[in-house]
């Protein structure tokens, strides 16, 4: 027995489960009222589904946060990190923060990209708090994930509200990535499909990793992701030349030579070498000063710059190199027009 509604339904969700996306309610497919279960017990019907609010937080818990990954202090100022510790925050400015180590007591200066709140879903690995549902996709089709991976990311349409992103195969489509609304109930439970309601987003993620139970397949692992760069140390703008080191020649052109390197021994970078008597070091500068503040996820960030002859431009480092020049390699040649739209739209937005 189907639902019968007229309205068009939110098409940012493609699958869900014996529910009516138009309007809400449970589909039986028997044409009998469905028992809803929750840890094996029935409970009442209707669920109501909602747009969640957060609980307001103490000004203590909003500023402690656990470290995602070790950090090995590089800087005068910076602070180590080890993995699972707690910190406290004191000061949020820019990319590196001031914090203090609960643990042994010390101050100093934190990558923000390597902490996240304590008593959230941030530091759960299957959770993806600041993705689209287009990036979903991006991630969980790159190499390193199979089928059955997954992550849950924050609905973009319902402030509040969660998604299920999971990879799957399709026989026409091959891999491909299905999206589950996960939806609120007035208690505070989620639930995706209305016969089984969860507590947590961890009982719901341990649920569907032992059974799909009407997903398309079993959670696998959460989906993998590099770990991310440490922003670039926020007083290193003119460097010395002796703290880069050029590994691999990566080509060369009318102004200069492109190589990869490392900086200061631990942070991979791209070094642009101008030829002498290209560009004045006056002028350079005052084009470079400009470009370190253009910044933007889809373009190369410019980090720092020897201003010396040869001068040097330290950027942000691709291991594909540039779009033009993959796109001619036997990688590039063999992508598909999905692909190379969705690679289109990201250079336009």
């Amino acid at each position: 027995m189907g639902c019968c509604c007229s309205s068009d339904y939110d098409d940012d969700w493609i699958e869900n489960i014996d529910i009516c996306e138009r309007c809400n309610y449970p589909i039986d497919p028997e044409g009998k009222r469905q028992r809803l279960i929750r840890n094996g017990s029935e409970v009442r019907d209707p669920l109501v589904s909602y747009e969640a609010t957060s609980p307001p937080c103490s000004p203590l818990q909003e500023k402690l946060v656990v470290a995602l990954y070790n950090y090995e202090p590089n800087h005068d100022g910076d602070l180590g990190l080890q993995k699972g510790e707690t910190l406290r925050i004191l000061e949020e400015t820019g990319e590196w923060w001031k914090a203090q180590s609960l643990t042994t007591g010390q101050e100093g200066l934190i990558p923000y990209n390597f902490v996240a709140a304590v008593n959230s879903l941030e530091p759960e690995p299957w959770f993806f708090k600041n993705i689209t549902r287009k990036d979903a996709e991006r991630q969980l089709l790159a190499s390193g994930n199979t089928h059955g991976s997954f992550l849950i990311r924050e609905s973009e349409t319902s402030k509040g509200s969660y998604s299920l992103s999971v990879r799957d195969f399709d026989q026409n489509q091959g891999e491909t990535v299905k999206h589950y609304k996960i939806r609120n109930m007035d208690n505070g439970g989620y639930y995706i499909s209305p016969r089984i309601t969860f507590g947590s987003l961890h009982e719901l993620v341990e649920h569907y990793a032992r059974s799909s139970d009407g997903l398309c397949t079993r959670l696998g692992q959460p989906c993998r992701t590099q770990r991310p760069q440490k922003p670039w140390w926020q007083d290193e703008w003119e460097v010395p030349r002796e703290s880069l080191k050029l590994v691999e020649k990566l080509g060369a052109g009318q102004f200069g030579e492109v190589w990869m390197g490392f900086y200061n021994g631990h942070t991979k970078v791209a070094v642009k070498s101008l030829k002498q008597g290209s560009m004045s070091p006056g002028a350079f500068l005052a084009e470079a000063n400009l470009m370190k503040n253009l910044q933007h996820p889809r373009l190369v960030r410019l980090y720092a710059v020897v201003t010396k002859e040869p001068i040097y431009i330290i950027t942000e480092y691709m291991e594909k190199g540039s779009l033009v020049d993959f796109l001619k390699t036997p990688e590039g040649v063999k992508l598909g027009i999905t692909k190379l739209l969705d690679m289109a739209a990201q250079v336009g937005d």
